[in-house]
């Protein structure tokens, strides 16, 4: 199947100094795809990538990149398929924002570097691209973290490769550039059939944007698939070794340790407006019990992670009197009772939290 692929590797080991760190890579990508690499720091993501690239020398097996092995491909001829985006710092002197992405088309210059007209052009275009056309002037040490990546990443678009390998590029970024950054590599995927690598640490973004995930665990790649097979109730807790709070795989949700102890507070909640409630309350470390919620509502993944206890249903089930009882014998239990619902909501399962609600008020709570 691999042979399919416009990237695949074949038993490949990688590491330094002839010591093996992850071994029998067995990776594929075809054109237009986005694969990203998820795993705890220091797991080995930025050395796969350099052996992918030929900055570091593969311990065993090989890369192969549209059918030929690549240690077998010319330096100029890499240099106009590939183009890089790695963490390292670049220093530079006296050379503007401009510069630094205009850098990007020496592969296609002459042998003194002289741009041309078209070569400006796509160096404008590219700068356009990532919204940093009002740097061009600008001296690029002089400039943030988050706007040198995104110089970065101009003069990689500029270089028109058609594989782009890029380790932890949204580091330096704000929510706004992620965004903006993802979208970009997004539309030159769809629009240009660029292939994309690159290694995320935001685990709902590489869920959003990726047609391949690779996850690193130990010396091994311990999964390889769509984000829906990767994805799987409980298994990125065990990837990155969690022991204290929980991240829900359906939804991106990560929160912190629930309180310990008998529920205090009773949080009458659903269809999203308990969430925030929740959160208040862990963080002022008040224990509370929250319900009755469907199984699918968009509060229940931080209930399940922050209540002491909740009281739920399969998802559009109908609540039973069990179910009510049960919810009854917490406020009971509870010194307050926090509504977030709208009382003004029809269906069976909304008037069965309303009469929560008047019983809460006989209750006195």
């Amino acid at each position: 199947m691999w042979e399919k692929d416009y990237l695949y590797t074949e038993g490949l080991s990688v590491g330094y100094k002839d010591v093996p760190l992850i071994r029998d890579i067995t990776l594929g990508l075809k054109k237009g795809e986005i694969l990203t690499l998820i795993g705890p720091n220091g797991a080995g993501k930025t050395t796969i990538l350099k052996s992918l690239i030929r900055q570091l020398a593969p311990l065993g097996g090989a890369v192969f990149l549209d059918g030929r092995k690549t240690s077998t491909i010319s330096g100029k001829e890499w240099s106009r398929k590939l183009s890089v985006v790695l963490t390292d710092r670049v220093r530079t002197e006296l050379m503007t924002c401009e510069d630094v992405v205009a850098t990007g088309r020496y592969p296609y210059t002459g042998r003194f570097g002289v741009l041309s007209k078209e070569d400006r052009r796509i160096v404008r275009e590219a700068m356009e691209l990532v919204h940093i056309a009002e740097l061009s002037d600008r001296d690029f040490m002089q400039t943030s973290d988050g706007q040198k990546q995104r110089v970065m990443l101009a003069r990689a678009i500029c270089q028109e490769p058609e594989l782009l390998v890029l380790d932890e590029p949204t580091s330096f970024l704000d929510m706004r550039y992620k965004l903006e950054f993802l979208s970009i590599l997004q539309q030159m995927s769809r629009t240009r059939n660029l292939s994309v690598i690159l290694s995320l640490h935001e685990l709902d973004l590489a869920g959003r944007i990726s047609d391949k995930v690779a996850c690193v665990r130990g010396d091994r790649i311990d999964r390889f698939g769509t984000p829906e097979e990767i994805f799987s109730e409980g298994y990125i807790s065990k990837l990155y070794r969690m022991t204290v709070g929980s991240y829900d795989e359906r939804t991106g949700n990560l929160e912190l340790e629930p309180v310990k102890g008998e529920p205090e507070v009773f949080v009458l909640s659903g269809s999203g407006s308990g969430t925030e409630v929740y959160r208040r309350l862990q963080r002022e470390g008040i224990p509370f019990a929250a319900g009755i919620l469907w199984e699918n509502d968009l509060d229940y993944p931080s209930a399940k992670a922050l209540a002491a206890e909740v009281v739920s249903v399969k998802a559009f089930c109908r609540i039973r009197e069990k179910d009510v009882e049960c919810a009854r014998a917490l406020i009971d239990r509870c010194r307050q009772v926090i509504c977030t619902i709208n009382v003004s909501d029809t269906g069976d399962f909304f008037r069965e939290l309303t009469g929560l609600l008047e019983y809460a008020k006989k209750q006195g709570k």
